[in-house]
This record gives structure tokens, sequence and C-alpha cells, in this order.
């Protein structure tokens, strides 16, 4: 197993501190594996997953990177049984809420993306009152998206993007790739630059769809609760050893 010196000091030589990623998505996926692995209840994975949210944004915030976006919670995972989604919304407000002078303390500020219309009341007023708390801070923003997704998100965006042309207040030919951007939910931040999935599968399950279309894609087995800081520092090094051409050829970004 490596010393906490290892897991903090090894990776970092590997990494060039002048091209880190200025924001970090991840889809934080194998919580009930993990938990089902060791013969618990699906549960006691989303409690040990809550330690994992800690040590990474604290790494993030030693690093510097400017935006740390989580995949909290799905507008799929309402279809799950109600106890589990009972449960997940309970433990994410009281996360949050016992994580809040730390993240006071540590100048991050907190953001909170998704379909609020369908968030208990309860779980949403303490989840609001943390972006207050917190809305002063100026190093590492945390993102969670709960209760999102990017086909609600691109839908709501066109929607609001509908009104504004049939109000006359938009002209449907002037509607460009800023015009929707604009409407994203995400519109206060840059796109990732660096995706991260957990748990080992291919694919991105309707997250931040728009926002990724140039992000560098990594994928491991590990699953979320046992994903730690030089997990994280390896996933940036190998997205510092891609060249990102965004379109173009390798000569050109050369």
């Amino acid at each position: 197993m490596l010393t906490e010196k290892e897991i903090h000091d090894v990776p970092e030589t590997q990494l060039d501190m002048s091209r880190l990623p200025q924001h970090i998505a991840i889809i934080m996926d194998g919580n009930g594996r993990w938990a089902q692995a060791r013969g618990m209840e699906r549960a006691a994975g989303h409690v040990e997953g809550v330690t994992t949210v800690r040590r990474i944004t604290e790494e993030c915030s030693r690093l510097g990177i400017g935006y740390l976006t989580l995949y909290a919670f799905s507008t799929e995972n309402w279809n799950r049984p109600q106890a589990e989604v009972d449960a997940l919304m309970h433990l994410i407000a009281t996360a949050i809420e016992r994580e809040t002078p730390d993240l006071i303390k540590n100048n991050v500020r907190l953001r909170v993306i998704g379909d609020r219309s369908r968030m208990p009341a309860d779980t949403l007023a303490r989840l609001e009152r943390c972006v207050r708390d917190t809305s002063g801070g100026s190093g590492l923003t945390l993102v969670l998206a709960i209760s999102y997704s990017s086909r609600w998100e691109i839908t709501d965006a066109a929607r609001r993007i509908a009104a504004e042309a049939a109000a006359g207040r938009l002209d449907p030919a002037s509607i460009t790739d800023d015009t929707v951007a604009r409407n994203l939910a995400t519109a206060f931040m840059p796109d990732p630059d660096l995706l991260i999935r957990t748990g080992g599968d291919m694919r991105v399950s309707n997250f931040l769809l728009w926002q990724i279309a140039y992000s560098e894609i990594y994928i491991t087995d590990i699953y979320w609760p046992d994903f730690n800081a030089y997990d994280l520092r390896r996933a940036i090094s190998d997205y510092q050893s891609r060249q990102r051409r965004f379109g173009l050829t390798g000569e050109q970004v050369q």
C-alpha cells in the first residue's frame, strides 16, 4: 500500500503543473458494486463514496484545479428503489452540510446543477444554504450534478431559447453555439478538459454531452470508494500525455 507521502509526492513529479486541466468532471461510478463485493448493502458504498468526494476535492483544491464537477445523481436515478433514492438524497444533503465549514476554510465554492423541481424540498433547501454559505470562495469551484442529465439540460435550454424567439427578443437566424452554451446549466464555467469515469463502464451516461465534445476521457476499473489522490494524479498525467487537436492536424497544433 502506498504511504501518504508516496500518494502525494511520487505522482507530482510526473505532472507538468503549468498544464493542469482547468476543469475536471467525474462520473463517480461503482459505489454499489464496491459494497456488494464486500457483502454490504449498496447504501454503504454511497457512504464510503462521500469520503472519496472529500479527498478528491481536497486534492483538486491543493493542485489548483479551477473546477471539479461530480455526477452525484442523474435524472435516471429517480427510477431506482425509493428507499435507495431517499437514502441518497438524505446522504447528499447531510454530507454537504457537514463539509461546508471545511469548504469555506479551503476557499472552495459550491454550485449545484440539475432539475431542482424534482428534488425533495428539504434537500433542496439544505443544498441552497450551503451554496450561499460558500459563495465567497475564490479557489476551486465544486459543482454537484444532482437530478441532472444532459438531455434534460439541453431540452431546458432549447425551451428557453424558443421562448425568447417567440417573444420577439431573439432572431432564430442569430442562434449560434454560444447561444446554446449561454442557456445551459453550466454557463458559469468552462467545458471540462478531462472527464474521468470510475468503475470501468465505457459510456458517458447522459453527462455533460454538449460540454465534453472535446474533453479527454479517462476510464479506470477502480470503484469510486477506492479512488484516491494517486489515481487522480495518474489520470491527470495521462491527460498531459495526449495532444489535444480540436479537429486540427497534429502538425497544425505543433
